[in-house]
C-alpha cells in the first residue's frame, strides 16, 4: 500500500524540501496557499518520478481543512506522516506596537488551526502514524512578540499532544532545524549573509533521518 505524507505549509522552504524529500517513498498531500508554487513543486516531485496531491487551501478555514481530511480517509483510509510547517510570520514590532490584524493572523495560523489539524488528522494517523512539528524559539526575543508568542503556544500545543500519546501513538516529535534561507528568516534578517545558513534540502534529509 502506498505510503502517504500530508504536509501543511508546502509550498516553499523546508516544507517543500520534505515534499521532494519523501517523494520516491510516499505520496505527497501538499498544502499551501499559493497554486504556482504548489504546481512547481509537483514538477519537481515527479522529476523524481513521485506523484502528489495538491490542495491549494488556508489551513485557518476549518471547513476546507475538514474536507481535506475527509478527502485523505476517503482515498487512503488513514495518513502515515504529517509534517507541519506551515507558520505566519508577522511583521517584528515592539510589543506595544503589534498591529491588532498581525496578531490575530498569527493566532489564527499559529495556534487556532494547529489546533483545529490535531483534532482533525489524529484520527487519520491511528496508533502507527508520525506527526512532526517545528520549533523556532523566538518566544520572549525583543520584537518577536508576536511570532514568537504564538509559535511558542503552537509548541506548547505539540508537546501536549506527544506527551499524551507517547504510550498509545501517533508518534508526535517537535524538532528544531539549523537556520536556513527560507522566505520566514529573510523577513526577519533581511540584511543577513544567506549564504552562511543550512541548505533547505539537507535539513529535510536530517529531519526525515530523524523519523
Amino acid at each position: 500500500m502506498t505510503k502517504t505524507a500530508l504536509i501543511t505549509g508546502a509550498s516553499r522552504g523546508l516544507g517543500a524540501a520534505l515534499a521532494e524529500a519523501l517523494a520516491p517513498s510516499h505520496h505527497i498531500i501538499a498544502v499551501a496557499r499559493t497554486t504556482g508554487a504548489l504546481e512547481e513543486l509537483d514538477d519537481r516531485i515527479q522529476a523524481k518520478g513521485g506523484q502528489a496531491t495538491l490542495a491549494p487551501m488556508d489551513i485557518t478555514t476549518p471547513e476546507a481543512m475538514a474536507v481535506l481530511c475527509r478527502g485523505i480517509h476517503d482515498r487512503w483510509g488513514k495518513l502515515d506522516l504529517w509534517l507541519h510547517t506551515a507558520v505566519h510570520a508577522a511583521p517584528m514590532a515592539p510589543a506595544g506596537h503589534i498591529d491588532a490584524k498581525d496578531m490575530a493572523k498569527s493566532v489564527a495560523c499559529n495556534v487556532t488551526a494547529t489546533a483545529t489539524l490535531i483534532a482533525y488528522v489524529a484520527p487519520l494517523l491511528g496508533l502507527e502514524g508520525q506527526a512532526v512539528f517545528f520549533e523556532d524559539p523566538r518566544a520572549g526575543t525583543k520584537f518577536f512578540g508576536a511570532y514568537g508568542s504564538t509559535k511558542a503556544a503552537q509548541m506548547a500545543l505539540a508537546k501536549s499532544w506527544a506527551a499524551e500519546t507517547v504510550n498509545t501513538g501517533p508518534r508526535v516529535q517537535v524538532l528544531t532545524p539549523a537556520p536556513m534561507p527560507t522566505a520566514t528568516r529573510a523577513r526577519f534578517f533581511p540584511g543577513e549573509d544567506r549564504s552562511t545558513l543550512n541548505d533547505t534540502h539537507a535539513q529535510a534529509a536530517e529531519v526525515l533521518a530523524q523519523l
